[in-house]
């Protein structure tokens, strides 16, 4: 078991560039199994969630390595269409391979997928998606079992948004027979990188920033390259963490297109922010502000992914914050060690109230999921004293080498492995 210790009472400060994105880089990796060639993800974060899905894709036959944080996934000798449970447990998203499956070889099996403890993320509107889209999908012994000798385009309309059951959906119907019509189809930044990839090895995606999309199958793709955009939720997190320890950073590749809600609480919470010469220059040293009302929705709305370590900004704000969680059900299991480090934090419901307290304690906490894990990491940078934070390996899904960039930053931080 891997455990990450910090150290607090250091305001940061210094320049950090961020990784690729987790979000944007797991779809199109599984929309890679569709072309029989090579594709190259450059700036590809090197998490364990990758990892992991580079198992999977190894698994069905592909050749995969490694040149610095490029990426690079031969599938031209995919034969396996089953992915088992040793696999899918391992990360929800693991589900959209089903459709990339179909789309390659008409059949697929996959065990239920896992991931992150954060509430419930049922597979039903991927399952009826690719039913409309001709396939026909059987469960047995707990795995899905789909077939669709020829995926067909057609109308779907989605009945809440979805970022992975859009996701899903694209990947599906890049080499359906005819013309697909997706609607109310989610909106987040990473729709729109996919769309780009799949273009970029000759599929027809459009409309992918509408909500809106319209996919005219093709017969074939080809080898691509694709440079993987800065991850905003990890850029979020370090902007919150200058904004807990009261410090001053510079990010050297912001995604700001990407962050318009989140900027916009950043500055209710007192925090300030210019871009130079392409750079965000970050100022947290008067981010005491409280929030008196933050809803998580999805994008371009506040993204529930940045919730937890807002919450522990907030928790050190002088006065009293309400957020409401509106997309997962158990997104507040980080106010648990919170308020054991000193934290005022009322959970009811969907509703998390803050009453900012001036201290924070350093004290042994453990990480449930990834996102309250880096929220933990950021309580114990602004704590008093020493933070243990257990199963460090959840953070590890997303953030690639936080201590480093920590230290950097001017932190004291240091993993250990049991």
């Amino acid at each position: 078991m891997k455990s990450i210790r910090i150290w607090g009472g250091r305001p940061l400060g210094g320049t950090v560039s961020i990784q690729g994105s987790k979000n944007a880089t797991l779809p199109i990796m599984a929309a890679a199994v569709l072309h029989k060639g090579i594709t190259v993800l450059h700036n590809c974060p090197k998490i364990a969630d990758v990892l992991f899905m580079e198992k999977i894709l190894t698994h069905l036959g592909a050749k995969v390595c490694w040149k610095g944080n490029s990426l690079h996934l031969d599938c031209s000798s995919l034969k396996c269409t089953n992915i088992p449970d040793k696999y899918a447990c391992q990360m929800r998203c693991s589900i959209i391979l089903l459709g990339a499956l179909l789309g390659r070889f008409g059949k697929g099996a996959i065990a239920p997928p896992g991931g992150c403890v954060i509430g419930k993320r049922p597979v039903d509107l991927h399952v009826s998606m690719l039913e409309a889209f001709g396939a026909r999908i059987e469960e047995k012994g707990g795995v899905l079992k789909a077939y669709a000798p020829e995926l067909k385009g057609g109308e779907f309309c989605f009945p809440k948004q979805s970022v992975g059951a859009t996701e899903h959906a694209m990947i599906a119907a890049a080499l359906a027979k005819g013309v697909a019509h997706l609607k109310n189809c989610a909106r987040e930044p990473e729709i729109i990188w996919l769309a780009e990839f799949l273009n970029g090895m000759g599929a027809s995606v459009e409309g992918a920033q509408t909500g809106e999309i319209t996919i005219r199958g093709v017969n074939a793709l080809h080898d691509s390259e694709f440079y993987t955009p800065p991850d905003r939720i990890v850029a979020g997190t370090y902007l919150c963490a200058a904004a807990i320890t009261r410090g001053k950073i510079v990010i050297e590749n912001p995604p700001v297109k990407e962050l318009p809600a989140f900027l916009g609480v950043y500055g209710k919470m007192g925090g300030q922010y210019d871009m130079v010469g392409g750079k965000l220059v970050a100022d947290g040293s008067k981010a005491y502000g409280p929030v008196s009302r933050l809803e998580t929705e999805v994008f371009p709305g506040f993204s529930t992914d940045l919730q937890s370590p807002v919450m522990a900004v907030l928790s050190l704000a002088h006065g009293k914050s309400h957020i409401r969680e509106n997309i997962f059900e158990d997104r507040f299991r980080v106010a648990e060690d919170l308020i054991r480090m000193g934290a005022r934090i009322r959970i009811n419901g969907k509703d998390a109230y803050i009453d900012g307290t001036k201290k924070l304690y350093g004290c042994p906490v453990t990480a449930q999921e990834l996102r309250g894990g880096a929220a933990l990491i950021l309580a114990g940078l602004a704590a008093q004293g020493q933070t243990r934070i257990d199963n460090f390996h959840l953070v590890e899904r997303g953030y690639e080498r936080i201590q480093e960039d920590i230290r950097r930053l001017g932190g004291n931080a240091s993993v250990e492995e049991e």
